[in-house]
């Protein structure tokens, strides 16, 4: 659900950009002796949003760009802000300037839109009118069809390679099955597409569709952060067979909110490096103190300080086939809530009360856990931190 969410969002982002290019609200503009290429002002666009009623208020529609910013889909031109301000404030799509993240994500999600678009204008398409066990679905194909079409126009060089490629887009969310009871095989079984690229987007379902992935994937962070009575666990999994991660989990839903983890993001790059697929099997819990490690609230203001009692370290953090092993929390600065000791993370020095600066040479100092999380999930497998370590 949170992949095709996010699928949705690039989508509605794109669609979003390439309207305002039509409306000539994208444009080089002057600020302080300097040109900015390809930029909007954002009240400008807050104006738009709402006469064009894509949003029903100027606070709705400055949710809406941040939810934006939040999936990096836009910027501030000159990166100084990670709020979007209903302001005279320049902001840039990412795409007009080349700094969108094409990590292993975004090309599986490029490569099933191409594939989609390359089946619907397909005189033959192999996308039909088919039935399995007595249900009809529209727009179905056998996953066997699909990869010889993979073959025959180049887009894999064996099945093997179709094989990969189809599971990585059913992983990603972009296909599935008509029953939602199957992996991808090169069989007979039907499949779908998840997504119809072609659909115009209201930006107002974003919002929609974040709170109920929301609800799924993360529970409130100021419940856990204030009440010190929660009963929450943070939980490991087994260090034997499964994939080492960290989340906070309710003990009635057991859901997880912020666990940096390498699992079904990056699964495709560990299985054809030779891992077997990543699996989420049994835990075992151990209790913990669900309130913030820090003795004391930081600011970012404080971290940058000349003399300030801290020492900043970079370290290089080597993922294995089961994650790097630690756990982000906080508002801006972020800092290190909890360390797995058998992880990568430990191996590298990474310490609990530690807060984060950069991420690969990115600046996150004034970024939220959940944009740090992100950017270590969908990056490199070698993660590059830039810490400030308080003096003790």
């Amino acid at each position: 659900m949170a992949r095709q969410h996010k699928a949705e969002v690039m989508i509605a982002g794109e669609q979003l950009r390439l309207r305002l290019h039509d409306g000539k609200l994208i444009k080089d503009r002057r600020y302080h002796f300097r040109t900015y290429p390809n930029c909007f002002v954002a009240h400008e666009l807050i104006d738009w949003l709402v006469s064009h009623k894509e949003a029903a208020d100027r606070a709705t529609a400055a949710s809406l760009m941040q939810h934006l910013m939040d999936h990096d889909i836009l910027h501030h031109v000159c990166d100084k802000r990670a709020e979007f301000k209903d302001a005279k404030l320049l902001y840039r799509f990412r795409k007009d300037d080349g700094t969108f993240p094409f990590n292993t994500e975004v090309k599986i999600f490029m490569r099933g839109q191409q594939l989609y678009e390359q089946l619907i204008a397909d005189k033959n398409s192999i996308l039909q009118l088919r039935e399995e066990h007595g249900v009809t679905y529209k727009r179905s194909f056998p996953g066997c069809q699909l990869i010889d079409y993979l073959i025959q126009n180049g887009e894999a060089d064996s099945r093997r390679q179709g094989l990969e490629l189809c599971r990585a887009l059913q992983e990603h969310g972009i296909i599935q099955h008509v029953g939602q009871k199957h992996d991808f095989f090169d069989s007979g079984l039907l499949y779908q597409f998840c997504i119809n690229f072609r659909r115009r987007r209201r930006l107002s379902e974003l919002l929609t569709e974040n709170e109920q992935v929301n609800d799924e994937a993360v529970m409130a962070s100021t419940q856990e952060d204030n009440n010190s009575e929660s009963p929450f666990l943070l939980r490991r999994n087994s260090s034997k067979e499964c994939n080492r991660a960290f989340s906070v989990s309710s003990n009635k839903d057991s859901k997880q909110i912020t666990g940096v983890r390498r699992s079904s993001l990056s699964s495709l790059q560990f299985h054809s490096a030779g891992f077997p697929p990543l699996q989420l099997l049994s835990h075992s819990a151990v209790r913990c103190n669900p309130k913030s490690v820090l003795k004391r609230k930081v600011t970012c203001e404080e971290l940058l300080e000349p003399g300030a009692p801290f020492i900043k370290k970079v370290l290089t953090v080597i993922g294995d086939a089961l994650g790097w092993g630690f756990v982000v929390r906080g508002m801006a600065p972020c800092y290190m809530q909890a360390v797995d000791p058998g992880s990568p993370a430990a191996a590298a020095g990474v310490k609990v009360r530690q807060f984060v600066c950069q991420v690969n040479g990115q600046c996150v100092l004034y970024l939220d856990y959940r944009t740090v999380t992100r950017l270590v999930m969908t990056g490199p497998r070698t993660v590059v931190l830039e810490v400030m370590e308080p003096l003790e």
